[in-house]
Formats: C-alpha cells, structure tokens, sequence
C-alpha cells in the first residue's frame, strides 16, 4: 500500500502548487520577505510607523460554499473569505497587511482548487494585501468528494494613536450605512432551507432579482471596503466608530462599536433593501425580526460621524462609488438598537 491507495495523491497536490504560485506571487507587496513554497512567511512591517499596533481577525464562508460547490462555481467564493476577515479588521482602521488561507478537501481537484485560490487573490488584491501562504490539506475520508472547506487569516496594522474604538462617539452623531454587495456570506443554512423547501431552481430567474438568476444573485462576492475606508480615513473624514455587518445583521454588529451608555435609533425607511432579501422573505415566508437578525439587509458596513458632517461623507462615499444612507441617530440607551424588532 501507499499514500496514495489511501485517497492522497501527493503528485496532484506538487501539479496544484505550481499552478498557484503565479497567483500568490501577483499579490505580494514590497514588504514579502523570501519567495514562495517556504515553511513560513515573513513580512516586514512598512516604514513610518511610530508605534504600530498588529490587528489580526481570522473567519471563514459558512455553508455559501454549498452553492458554490454544486453549480461549480469556485471563481468568487475566495474573494468572500478575503472579505470576511480584512472588513472586520479594517473596523479599527487597520490597513490588512497579508492574508492566509487554509483549504481542506476530500480529493484534491486542481482545476476547481485553482479557480478558489484565484478568488483569494482577486480579494487579496482589491483589500491592497499580500497573500503571504497557505495550506491545502487532502483529507479523504473526512469530506466527500467535490467537497472542500476554506479558513481565513489576516493581519494589519495601524497607528496606536490613530485606532478608532467608539470612545469619541456621541449623543447626536449619525450612523451611515454603506451599501452591501448583496447577501454577502451569512445566512446561508437558512436561504439554501428555503430554496430547497419551496423547490426553486438555482437557474430561476424571479422577478425581485432583477433577470439574475438564484445562483447569480446568492453567489455575488462580499464587498471589500477597505481601500474605500482607507482613503476616507486619508480624507479626514471625521470617522468615530465603524461596523462591519455580519451575522446577527445591524442588530448584533452596530452596537459592538458603542461605548457604555448609548444606543442607536434606526430608521428602516432610510435605504432600499435589494431584492434578494424581499424574495428570501417572501418565499420562506420570514419574519422581519428574523430578517434583520439574520442578513445585513443592505448595508454591509457602517460608519458614525458627528451629525453636522452627515450630508458631506455620504457626497464623500458617492463620489467614491460607494452608496451611504443615514440609517439612524446614535441616543442615550444602553446598546439597544431601536426601530429594529427585537
């Protein structure tokens, strides 16, 4: 017997990581120490900080990799893993420095696995960082064929002094709510219930979902905010707390960027909420609370700055190509999120 009799083929998995290796290469900055196919990596931090502090986050896709997976579909499903890590560090105002990937399957398929490493790349280089290395593991036995699971790492760095933490926000100041992508990448178990239970086919084409079809419009990568982010904090935009709305939707995620004492008034009425929400709620027949408790509904990200600057940053993100809506008024409370069904 040998390694491969037991399902590894260590041939397939050398042929796969000389096939990434133009991949990996194209993200890397000038900061990547050493080239590809060592044990490690190694980045060295930019010049010109005075007292950086690292920020790291890790995540990964949930079950949208189900979907990607069955229509074979792996081009975007990277670009969500990339996404899910930068945007949440990016909510302290770290620049994502380098990323990791760590990608297990039941037998390695290079044709599908380099379309998935593409995707990570194609997010690696629209957050502006390196993917510094990664791991594929053939673990055949565990996962069934076709099947693979994806984690993500990344770490960023910013200026101690220039960390945005909620402690300047204030009675008064406004939420401004960027627009997602879609559904981005929670919430998956309950949208693949629906459509399983109500028989609808990933080639339909409803009404709501504008002539896309259901594959097209679930499978539409998480929107990368960063260089947006970045270059607002590069404008002085007079950011005080910031969001990234995941699981749990605004509910969970807004007010993890309040400090003691306060709360945020939300006004529903305030952004369009696209139709792959209003279908998912239409055909499994959702309660609003749970829809809000369990899709970003819209807004991807959020952003709080003092009132009196509200009209001039959402003009700011439009001229970015970024929609921003005033989706509600930060108050007096204890970390409730009002005008939301609890």
């Amino acid at each position: 017997m040998d390694y491969q009799s037991a399902g590894v083929d260590v041939v397939a998995g050398r042929s796969f990581v000389q096939q990434i290796r133009g991949l990996v290469e194209s993200t890397h900055r000038p900061e990547v120490l050493g080239g590809f196919g060592g044990f490690s990596g190694c980045f060295e931090l930019p010049e010109g900080y005075r007292k950086p502090v690292l920020v790291s986050g890790t995540d990964g896709v949930g079950t949208k990799l189900k979907i990607a997976q069955v229509l074979q579909r792996h081009d975007s499903i990277g670009v969500d893993l990339v996404a899910m890590c930068v945007n949440d560090i990016l909510t302290c105002g770290a620049e994502p420095l380098y990323f990791l990937d760590y990608l297990a399957t039941g037998k390695l398929e290079p044709s599908a696995l380099v379309q998935v490493v593409k995707g990570v790349t194609d997010g690696c280089v629209q957050a502006g960082c390196a993917l510094l290395g990664g791991e594929t593991a053939e673990m055949p036995g565990f996962y069934q064929p076709g099947e693979y699971d994806l984690a993500g790492f990344t770490v960023g760095v910013v200026e101690k002094d220039q960390m945005i933490n909620g402690s300047q926000i204030a009675v008064g100041d406004v939420a401004i709510g960027l627009a997602s992508s879609g559904v981005h990448s929670n919430g998956y178990s309950l949208i693949r219930k629906i459509i399983e239970t109500v028989g609808a086919s990933w080639d339909d084409r409803p009404a709501e979902l504008g002539g896309l079809t259901v594959g097209d419009v679930y499978l539409t990568p998480t929107q990368i905010y960063v260089k947006t982010i970045l270059a607002a904090k590069k404008a002085n935009l007079p950011i005080r707390g910031m969001a990234h709305i995941t699981g749990g939707g605004l509910p969970e995620n807004l007010p993890r960027c309040l400090k003691a004492g306060l709360a945020v008034q939300v006004d529903r009425s305030s952004w369009p909420v696209p139709g792959a929400f209003q279908w998912l709620a239409s055909q499994g027949q959702v309660a609003e609370r749970d829809m809000y408790h369990t899709f970003n509904m819209g807004i991807g990200y959020v952003v709080i700055v003092p009132g009196s600057e509200t009209a001039s940053t959402i003009d700011w993100f439009k001229s970015q190509g970024v929609m921003g809506y005033s989706i509600g008024t930060v108050i007096a409370g204890n970390g409730e999120l009002l005008g939301i069904p609890a």
